[in-house]
């Protein structure tokens, strides 16, 4: 995979053409994730994330079975979302151990996710 270094040739090398695939789940509302939740793909992950929660009734799941990674921003981003629901909870559904973990130590009280795991 190419990767290129951030502006100024500083910092870690981004990887390019990283993709995040985003679908609709069938049968239930939600959506599958596909990928790698980082720096390239953090927009792509957001706007899926806005997408949902206008969607949102009650209860919204996130499947995440095929992600190898998120960051702690990625975290972030799902945390925030799910704090701005105006009732209901998004439940995660086999999500990378990272996760869990981050939400444990940054957000140990959000009852607005509910994580299954792997």
């Amino acid at each position: 995979m190419e990767a290129r270094r951030a502006k100024g040739g500083q910092g870690p090398a981004v990887p390019q053409n990283t993709a995040l695939e985003v679908s609709p789940l069938s049968g239930r509302p939600g959506i599958r994730v596909r990928g790698e939740i980082g720096e390239a793909t953090r927009p792509s992950w957001e706007r899926a994330l806005a997408e949902l929660s206008r969607r949102h009734q009650d209860v919204s799941y996130v499947e995440l079975s095929e992600v190898a990674f998120v960051d702690v921003a990625g975290v972030t981003a799902l945390a925030v979302t799910a704090m701005d629901l105006p009732d209901g909870r998004f439940v995660i559904e086999a999500p990378p151990p990272q996760l869990p973990r981050v939400l444990k130590l940054f957000w140990p009280d959000l009852d607005r996710i509910e994580v299954t795991t792997r």
